[in-house]
């Protein structure tokens, strides 16, 4: 199964990158299996088989909350192959 995460880490800061965010964007940048990760000012994107997703919202949601988010939202959409939309 193939599915796509996209997830924000709260509280915003617009005058620098806030520590919870970087830890986020960290998690994802080494997580193994993702493709099309995309690491926006307001949401990060990212696809892959279910675990290696799975496994990379783990390490978010555990290294953004520790490194001080009050807040992380988060959408899985599962892929339709042949569409390649939400499914």
């Amino acid at each position: 199964m193939r599915v796509r995460v996209e997830f924000t880490t709260e509280p915003f800061d617009l005058d620098e990158v806030p520590g919870h965010a970087v830890a986020a964007r960290e998690a994802v940048e080494r997580a193994q299996g993702l493709e099309a990760v995309d690491v926006g000012p307001f949401g990060t994107t990212a696809e892959g088989g279910a675990e290696a997703v799975l496994a990379a919202v783990d390490a978010v949601l555990r290294r953004s909350l520790e490194a001080g988010a009050s807040r992380v939202t988060l959408q899985v959409n599962v892929l339709d192959a042949a569409a390649g939309e939400a499914g």
